[in-house]
């Protein structure tokens, strides 16, 4: 497996911990308890063993105590160089095609925040960590490795910025780059320095859920999104293909996929997957073409009644979508992320950065209440650039009126509820039945309206086809 041979696919310099001078690659003091579960690996034990690999840790990141390890985090990036690594990061997309990937590995290295927990790095987020092997080797991350061969050499050209704004940085100008709005960034994160610090496995979205909207909900409202913010953020769905071979889904290629550009194969959920528009929104309401891909979790966008608001207004409004994606993406970028300013710096000449309100590394704002128009999600201690949307969770998750706050949910369409028989159905006998369901005048959450008159009528009818077979 691709993610299997991220440590030796990688250049020697998960260069965080690279034997660099001090300047702004070098290492501030911070004291960090390690992962358990990243500290029993192979992997992280080998990355700590080879001081040849990484000389600077051999010299200054040694154990303090038989259950601390003192540890020392990445100095700010340098403005000047992450302005020249954009100007890279655009031509390496104009030859490799890279643009979805790029997304990806920004998103999952931030994708593992939990606002449940206040440390820094325990409670994971956007700090460089899916450089480190024990990070890389998570199933979600099948394939990164690849990703982060094609950044790595950008990374050594400019060794004053961290992996962690260098992923952001990356994630967002392929977005702006594939047609996308301009992502409202900010810069400043500082990295993590040991694999020891990777969080654990499973913080991030499964595509096919037993419940996808219950899911969604518990992995982005861990992460103190809302359900306007997974719906937009679902939208980068436009871009890319899924492999089967890394994610378990997708075909192994279709019309759209077979010739690239890039490496050929794959499915893809839109027909031009290298623009970022709103046709996801389209593609997935109308469903003709079974050549593109519609996740469980794409397909419950239009299912679940809070989600169906922004999804169809998605689908109607590209400028609406791109203004919710745009604002959803910063808040996504920032998250467990620490800065150096604390409000973080812009590298966009025409606008500052926008401080992030950052209350002793507090947590981006908690998750607003999914009704039909989310409330901004910008209270908690850790304001974000932007207000902002919401997106993905887990198997497990709490009703939503438990954990969030919100008002309850109209209970979803169950197709089986509306049929004879407990067997299960195929996701097209759901559609048709609940199609005809509703066009009778029921919904998931409105019953059918008893017709009295039509009643008496057909009790009359039975009891006068009674008589007739007894006179006879």
């Amino acid at each position: 497996m691709a993610e299997r041979l991220a440590a030796s696919l990688l250049p020697p310099s998960p260069s965080p911990t690279s034997p660099s001078p001090r300047p702004r690659v070098s290492a501030s003091a911070s004291a960090s308890a390690s992962f358990p579960c990243c500290s029993t690996r192979a992997g992280g034990l080998r990355l700590r063993s080879r001081p040849s690999r990484f000389p600077q840790k051999a010299a200054g990141s040694g154990r303090a105590g038989a259950g601390a390890r003192v540890v020392r985090c990445m100095a700010a990036s340098d403005a000047a160089q992450l302005k020249s690594a954009r100007e890279d990061i655009r031509k390496l997309l104009k030859t490799t095609y890279s643009h979805p990937i790029m997304v990806r590995m920004g998103w999952h290295d931030s994708g593992t925040y939990d606002k449940n927990i206040e440390e820094w790095p325990q409670r994971g987020g956007a700090d460089g960590s899916l450089r480190f092997d024990a990070e890389l080797r998570h199933g979600a991350n099948a394939g990164l490795v690849n990703a982060l061969k094609l950044i790595q050499p950008i990374k050594d050209k400019y060794p004053g910025i961290t992996y962690a704004d260098l992923f952001q940085l990356a994630s967002a100008t392929a977005i702006e780059e594939a047609g996308g709005p301009k992502i409202p960034m900010r810069y400043g994160r500082l990295d993590v320095t040991a694999a020891e610090q990777c969080p654990p496995e499973g913080r991030l979205p499964d595509a096919g859920p037993r419940v996808p909207a219950d899911h969604l909900r518990e992995v982005f409202y861990r992460m103190g999104l809302d359900d306007k913010e997974i719906v937009a953020l679902s939208g980068a769905h436009t871009l890319g293909r899924s492999r089967p071979d890394r994610s378990g889904w997708g075909k192994p290629e279709t019309k759209y996929t077979k010739d690239g550009p890039g490496e050929p194969g794959g499915q893809s959920w839109t027909v031009e997957w290298l623009k970022f528009d709103s046709s996801y929104f389209k593609d997935i309401k109308e469903q003709r073409d079974q050549d593109l891909l519609v996740l469980p979790t794409d397909a419950v966008l239009f299912e679940d009644p809070s989600f169906k608001v922004y999804a169809e207004k998605y689908a109607e409004d590209q400028e609406a979508f791109f203004k919710d994606y745009a604002e959803a993406h910063a808040k996504l970028s920032d998250l467990g992320a620490k800065f150096d300013p604390p409000e973080g710096f812009s590298i966009d000449d025409d606008k500052a950065a926008e401080p992030a309100v950052e209350k002793k590394d507090a947590d981006p704002a908690p998750a607003p209440a999914p009704a039909a128009e989310a409330a901004p999600a910008d209270e908690k201690k850790e304001a974000e650039p932007t207000p902002v949307p919401a997106t993905v969770g887990a198997a497990a998750s709490a009703p939503v009126d438990d954990n969030n706050g919100a008002a309850p949910q109209p209970e979803p369409f169950v197709a089986a509820k509306y049929s004879y028989g407990k067997k299960e159905l195929s996701d097209t006998m759901k559609q048709k039945i609940r199609a005809e369901y509703e066009a009778i005048g029921g919904s998931p959450d409105k019953p059918l309206q008893s017709n009295y008159f039509l009643n008496i009528m057909l009790l009359i009818g039975g009891l006068a086809f009674l008589t007739s077979l007894l006179g006879s």
